[in-house]
């Protein structure tokens, strides 16, 4: 019996990563990272998710995404992962699964926590000591979100409010790249997506919690609960 599409909180950022099947490397040359963002750029128009930030790396892919349907980021990557599979696997001439498994996503705070969310995916090249600094990475969205490179992602409201013009924005978020993400602001990020669970403050996770009857905290093993479907990564 096929999967049900995973389903999102419409109008709500989620932070998603996918990694290579046994830490494969999934990407092999421009080629490849060219051909899947333009999937993404097709499929999240067709769908309805915005794309707010991203970061191609070697075996694994991080978005920053608001779907504006509830199953928009889910029929998102089910086109886009299968499409990619098929293209990577007859240009290698390999076979077999690409990816580990189904993604994984985490709800995310807007204000602070989404700035945070945006630097800590276009910084993972220069974690991951592949570059010295973001700009020279050319596989993440830093080039449009800093520095105007024109693009097809689509700008998140507290990302238009660094700035009342474009080159104000764009200086005031290369501002915030002066320095590194805290210890404790990666491992929150790392773990809400290792978890799928929401990156935010106690009073955002406690309302997401009541509000919307989504479970705060460590996923189980095992299949979620009925009232824990309307999102859960990758368990």
């Amino acid at each position: 019996m096929p999967r049900r599409a995973r389903h999102y909180l419409a109008g709500f950022p989620y932070h998603i990563v996918q990694r290579g099947n046994n830490r494969q490397n999934c990407f092999l040359d421009d080629e490849d990272h060219q051909f899947y963002l333009e999937l993404w750029q097709k499929q999240s128009e067709r769908y309805g998710a915005q794309v707010h930030a991203y970061c191609l790396m070697t075996n694994h892919i991080h978005f920053l995404a608001t779907p504006l349907e509830e199953d928009a980021l889910s029929a998102t990557m089910k086109v886009v992962g299968s499409r990619y599979a098929q293209f990577v696997n007859r240009k290698y001439e390999r076979t077999g699964t690409l990816w580990e498994g189904r993604h994984r996503a985490s709800l995310i705070e807007t204000g602070r926590y989404l700035l945070c969310c945006y630097r800590y995916i276009e910084l993972n090249p220069v974690r991951a000591g592949m570059v010295s600094a973001p700009e020279e990475y050319p596989w993440s969205s830093y080039a449009a979100n800093a520095l105007n490179q024109e693009s097809w992602i689509v700008p998140h409201s507290d990302y238009l409010s660094l700035g009342s013009t474009e080159e104000a924005r764009s200086q005031n978020y290369q501002s915030l790249f002066n320095q590194q993400l805290n210890h404790e602001d990666i491992k929150r990020f790392r773990k809400g997506a290792h978890y799928c669970h929401p990156v935010g403050s106690q009073a955002f996770l406690e309302e997401v919690e009541s509000r919307y009857n989504l479970r705060v905290g460590k996923m189980g093993l095992g299949r979620p609960r009925k009232r824990e479907r309307l999102n859960k990564g990758d368990q």
